[in-house]
């Protein structure tokens, strides 16, 4: 049981959201710039299709932070004293930023000290995600759970509009180092409203429980949340993999990638999420997850229409590729987090919660690597084809597995807060 300090008043549901929020935005513009704007880079480059799957070997120590997330937990959370949750999203921040830095300093074109940046940078943005994720679960009252689910999604899709959106049109137009080094300042100003904020703060407190990995297995909740992860995310984004080289091989250039991932992101993916949210309330996580998914098959049969006869005009492209990666990825994975948020244990939130983004990860990053392969050897009609049929594989999977596993109003709640 763990024991606030009674000096210690908890931080208003608001403050933690504009601070959380800005950790996750500050996360993602890396993530976009990595998952959706290099892949774009490297191919104005030349580079083929297999060696830009490389790039998802970046999400390695997302898929394995696992690892690592009770020692941070254990460091974070003290038996006796103050949440050192501050100490890690300090330090984690300054180094991603410092090595946002160095990459700045490399071409594109080497792909290989590129990707080993970007590994380093993964690591360090990883290690604070398993802090901020704790901190959002335990500081937030249950009935307020709903801002933090809403930071987290919504804040990827804002981050990911600078990093893949903002960042590829600075690309084109200043060249790469000063765009990843603007990226680096955004970073480090993006940590500031929780360390000038509730970092400030930390609470105070006994805590008798000690994070582990084996009282996380333990739980039936989180062994389903991995089942759960590993079918929904593979049906949901490894269609989406080859999206950003798709868009330059059918004639956009980069500034006009940029624009669409950052439109899309900013105002179709926040929507989006914001929509799904009122989805899950009024049809449950169930219903929204299948649904999402249904939306995505049709998606991706387009694009394998669209791959196949060249002929479609660019808005239509343009629309459906928006549509796809932010519209309908936003509403399922607001149903997915919150179903997470749900069953991950306040005491050691930044364990359960990063078990389950593990499993996320480390589906994405397989899914990435054999989306280049196929794209590269057969074409991005078969490729999207095969990603469809994955999706149609895991609608009965995800029926199955959710069919006794009606939403808990409190989570229901959460995820509108």
């Amino acid at each position: 049981m763990t024991e606030l300090s009674a000096q210690q008043p908890r931080p208003s549901p608001a403050a933690i959201f504009v601070a959380v929020g800005g950790l996750y935005v500050a996360q993602s513009v890396i993530g976009g710039l990595t998952m959706l704007g290099l892949p774009a880079v490297l191919r104005t480059q030349g580079l083929p299709l297999d060696q830009i799957g490389l790039v998802y070997l970046t999400v390695l120590p997302w898929a394995l932070k696992f690892l690592w997330s009770p020692q941070v937990e254990r460091f974070r959370l003290p038996a006796v004293g103050r949440n050192r949750s501050h100490v890690i999203i300090l330090a984690g921040g300054v180094l991603a930023a410092a090595m946002l830095a160095v990459l700045g300093l490399l071409g594109p074109e080497r792909l290989a000290p590129v990707l080993a940046c970007l590994v380093f940078i993964a690591l360090f943005t990883s290690t604070v995600d398993i802090a901020c994720d704790g901190f959002a679960v335990e500081t937030l009252a249950e009935e307020h759970h709903g801002w933090g689910n809403a930071a987290q999604v919504g804040g990827s899709y804002v981050g990911s509009a600078i990093g893949a959106g903002l960042f590829l049109v600075f690309v084109d137009r200043f060249g790469w180092g000063p765009a990843v080094w603007a990226m680096a300042l955004v970073v480090l100003a993006l940590g500031l409203p929780f360390l000038l904020g509730p970092g400030l703060r930390p609470v105070s407190a006994t805590r008798s429980h000690v994070p582990s990995l084996a009282a996380a297995l333990r739980r039936p909740e989180v062994r389903k949340g991995l089942l759960l992860a590993a079918i929904y995310v593979s049906a949901q984004k490894w269609g989406l993999a080859m999206l950003g080289p798709f868009l330059i091989d059918y004639g956009f250039n980069l500034a006009s990638v940029g624009v669409l991932n950052g439109v899309g992101s900013m105002l179709v993916g926040f929507g989006g999420a914001l929509f799904g949210g009122l989805l899950v309330r009024l049809c449950g996580a169930r219903a929204v997850l299948i649904g999402a998914l249904l939306l995505q098959i049709a998606m991706l049969m387009a694009f394998a229409y669209v791959g196949a006869s060249g002929d479609v005009s660019r808005p239509v492209v343009m629309a459906l590729a928006v549509a796809s990666s932010s519209g309908v990825m936003a509403i399922g994975f607001v149903a997915l987090y919150a179903q997470f948020m749900g069953w991950a244990d306040p005491r050691q939130a930044g364990v359960d919660f990063t078990l389950f983004q593990c499993m996320d990860s480390l589906i994405s990053m397989a899914g990435g690597l054999g989306a280049g392969w196929i794209a590269e050897r057969f074409g991005y009609c078969v490729f999207f084809v095969c990603a469809a049929g994955v999706s149609i594989v895991a609608v009965p999977l995800l029926a199955m597995l959710l069919r006794r596993q009606s939403m808990p109003g409190s989570v229901q709640r959460q995820a509108c807060g």
